[in-house]
């Protein structure tokens, strides 16, 4: 009986997974299905939140299809070694279904895997998952890319979705040979045993109940609820994006058939940006570590470790800064607004190396996505394509009273604030030397002085950029 595969990466769900519904479709009467995950040590970091998401997730799509009948096996090393090794195991091996990588290291390794199965016969097929829209969907009539949003959403937004596809009853013969993939299965274990920072909420099923909850109870408020950090206001659903435990066509088709409201149409215009900033990505590899605005380039940005040490720690004295650090260093996720706010104090308050926060997010965030979140730091830094403009600088303090007034959020995840009155929340260096003895708050004590003086801080930003 010949052998098919199914290679599983950032697509842990079964309902509406593209390369699964084809392998599925595709598969012949003397065809068996191999389901496979392939562990490179190159691209883990124990110890990251980032790294201990993806993995609890996974252990639990592991869960999820043994119980339905597709048992998911595991190979562990270099990618190009697991296959061909997978190839003198399985001689009969004719085709791979995978859901491609358009960007980053993920392009890189599927280049390099198709060259591989071209030369060994094997039929290479991959298909478009991740978003809506692909990277070479949403073209100018000239053929080229757009590098402003705009234009490139107006477009967008006329382009038809293709609908989510509910995964039907299969009787598909399946591979399930455990000894064969017990080194593999080893490995997996092990680096499940790592996991350090644990996750209850994961899953498929978590994921839709989640999208069914935001679209049903808060959707059509989130255009003015989604910047409060102190509430549930914005979807929570990047990090089953991110995993690939939910649908991106799921979340669009469940969005888009609500009732018409600003907050629904404010939604769906998050998920072209997600389009948008995976086109840019794919369209310049070098982004993560190159400015896309050639001027910028050698802008002499700060390297400083203490600077940053203090930024990462929730130590910098502006308190929205600190509780935004805070709420991404205990739970692996931070607001949206908060995401731009520390980018950009960063960046513009302390002219620290935007690839350092880059790379801080990479390892925290457990909604990590390479495509948005170097695109995000790019545009605070005003670096990227259709960035915000360099002397558009966000005033911590002015930014915190806009948008945690009651000092609610700052409270949450700023506890040694908490007794500090209203009139000072946002500036606890500016409160009297005997409120600071009464609310047990004295500044530089037990909670830092700002370590910049924003106006000042302002003026040297305005001069690095002019330079």
């Amino acid at each position: 009986m010949k052998t098919v595969v199914m290679w599983f990466r950032k697509d842990l769900r079964l309902e509406d997974n593209t390369a699964l519904l084809r392998a599925l479709t595709e598969l012949k009467d003397d065809e068996q299905l191999l389901c496979l995950f392939q562990l490179n040590p190159k691209q883990f970091k124990t110890g990251t939140k980032n790294h201990d998401y993806f993995f609890s997730a996974l252990a639990h799509f592991e869960q999820v299809v043994k119980a339905q009948g597709l048992p998911l096996h595991f190979m562990a090393g270099e990618p190009l070694a697991s296959f061909q090794a997978l190839k003198k195991a399985y001689p009969d091996w004719r085709k791979v279904y995978l859901n491609g990588d358009a960007r980053g290291q993920g392009q890189v390794r599927d280049e390099a895997m198709a060259s591989y199965f071209r030369s060994a016969g094997i039929e290479f097929v991959v298909t478009q998952d991740s978003h809506l829209h692909g990277e070479n969907s949403v073209l100018k009539k000239d053929g080229s890319y757009y590098k402003v949003f705009t234009p490139y959403y107006l477009q967008w937004r006329q382009l038809p979705k293709r609908p989510a596809v509910k995964l039907v009853e299969f009787s598909a013969k399946v591979v399930a040979e455990p000894d064969k993939f017990r080194a593999g299965q080893t490995a997996f274990q092990a680096v499940i045993a790592e996991i350090v920072h644990q996750f209850e909420h994961v899953g498929e099923q978590q994921a839709e109940a989640r999208l069914n909850e935001f679209v049903m109870e808060e959707m059509s408020r989130y255009d003015k609820r989604r910047d409060i950090p102190a509430i549930k206001g914005t979807s929570r659903l990047s990090s089953y994006l991110r995993t690939g435990e939910l649908s991106i066509r799921k979340v669009w088709q469940v969005a888009a058939a609500m009732p018409e409201s600003d907050g629904q149409q404010t939604f769906l215009k998050e998920l072209a940006w997600r389009d948008f900033y995976h086109m840019i990505y794919s369209q310049n590899p070098q982004q993560k570590t190159e400015e896309l605005k050639e001027h910028y380039r050698q802008l002499p940005w700060r390297q400083d470790p203490q600077l940053f040490q203090r930024w990462a720690e929730g130590q910098t004295g502006f308190p929205i800064i600190d509780a935004a650090m805070q709420q991404l260093n205990q739970t692996g996720w931070m607001h949206n607004r908060l995401r731009m706010l520390v980018a950009s104090f960063l960046t513009k308050d302390l002219l620290v190396d935007w690839r350092l926060g880059e790379a801080y997010f990479a390892e925290q965030l457990i909604d990590y996505d390479p495509a948005s979140n170097i695109g995000g730091w790019q545009w605070a830094a005003s670096t990227g394509t259709d960035a915000v403009p360099y002397f558009r600088i966000f005033n911590p303090t002015s930014q915190s009273e806009k948008f945690d007034p009651e000092g609610q959020f700052i409270r949450r995840y700023l506890p040694v604030l908490k007794e500090v009155p209203r009139a000072w929340i946002h500036a606890p260096h500016l409160m009297p030397q005997e409120v600071q003895e009464k609310v047990g708050v004295v500044i530089g004590k037990d909670y830092p002085v700002p370590m910049v003086d924003h106006q000042e801080a302002r003026k040297l930003v305005l001069a690095f950029f002019k330079q």
